[in-house]
């Protein structure tokens, strides 16, 4: 796959352009001098000569699927729904059913192309409190709605003939916990206002750890993903894990607060969530306890030693902007 510096521009179709991650990619890729294709429900006007807006909705049967793809190089699908779980199984399976029968029209004549599919470690099951290192080789254990029609999407477009080599291919992306300034996910949020308040602490006396990846970097390696042969036909892991206490301090400081350092024993904590869960809705949940107390991580060797590909944000030093 040439890159869009070596020569003429390729065209980059982009599903979930108007997204947290896929409006990072847009201007990621634009920066690299490619055409890209978008589209969007929304009317909007294009943001960029290189861009070409299309309207239509990729969960719509009649969307012409053959014209939208038409002339594109590559396809990057960072579409997903992460909150009505009735609406996931259509955009995330049969949409990607549709879009793999359309490439299989188009892309006969063998010309280079690529699918890069936006997916996530969820794919491997949810963190647990014991040491637990999940790679790619890692089985898949998805559990929640979201994590198991993404995973299906990944194995579809994995064993699709028409992306085996010979003209065409794929790459799958696994992201962990996606952090930007503009994150729609309030966990980080919430974490940083019970800092800011001195109510927080460390459930047991294990070193806890965060696997979270700043969303310019997500970007930046679909972009690689995009272009770089080395990646075709893989699945990378992507993460930049720190332990929570890094995090904690970190957002701490930013907030002008001590750093917290009171621990309670997990078996406390859980039997005051499950007796107090009887009478009250709680920010603390069985779930949140979860994560406090992981000792998951998801080391991103193989991206790097592929690619040569290094996140450039590290964790403590940017997770301040969640909360500013």
């Amino acid at each position: 796959m040439r890159s869009s510096g070596g020569g003429s521009a390729l065209t980059v179709l982009v599903l979930g352009a108007n997204g947290f991650i896929g409006s990072r990619l847009v201007k990621a890729l634009l920066r690299q001098g490619c055409a890209v294709r978008i589209l969007t429900r929304k009317s909007m006007p294009s943001i960029d000569t290189q861009v070409d807006v299309y309207s239509g909705d990729l969960t719509d049967p009649a969307l012409d699927l053959d014209h939208l793809i038409e002339g594109c190089d590559v396809i990057i699908n960072c579409a997903g729904e992460i909150k009505q779980e009735r609406l996931m199984h259509a955009l995330h399976v049969e949409s990607v059913k549709r879009l793999l029968a359309a490439v299989a029209r188009r892309h006969r004549d063998n010309k280079r192309f690529r699918w890069v599919q936006l997916s996530s470690v969820g794919a491997y099951g949810p963190a647990v409190g014991v040491r637990r290192v999940v790679t790619e080789q890692s089985p898949v254990n998805p559990q929640g709605t979201y994590e198991i029609t993404k995973t299906q999407a990944d194995n579809l477009i994995s064993t699709y003939p028409a992306l085996q080599g010979d003209g065409a291919d794929w790459v799958v992306l696994r992201p962990s916990n996606v952090f930007a300034k503009d994150m729609p996910n309030s966990s980080v949020r919430q974490l940083g206002s019970i800092i800011r308040k001195k109510l927080f602490f460390y459930v047991g006396f294990k070193e806890a750890t965060a696997t979270y990846i700043h969303a310019d970097d997500v970007a930046a390696a679909l972009v690689q993903c995009a272009f770089d042969q080395r990646a075709s036909q893989k699945v990378y892991n992507l993460s930049n894990d720190c332990s929570l206490r890094e995090v904690v301090n970190a957002l701490a400081k930013h907030q002008g607060v001590p750093a917290p350092r009171m621990r309670v024993p997990e078996s406390l904590v859980r039997l005051a969530v499950w007796l107090a869960g009887k009478l009250l809705r709680l920010p603390l949940t069985q779930g949140r306890v979860d994560a406090l107390v992981s000792q998951t991580t998801y080391p991103a060797d193989r991206i790097k030693s592929d690619l040569g590909f290094v996140p450039k944000k590290t964790v403590p030093q940017q997770i301040f902007e969640v909360v500013e």
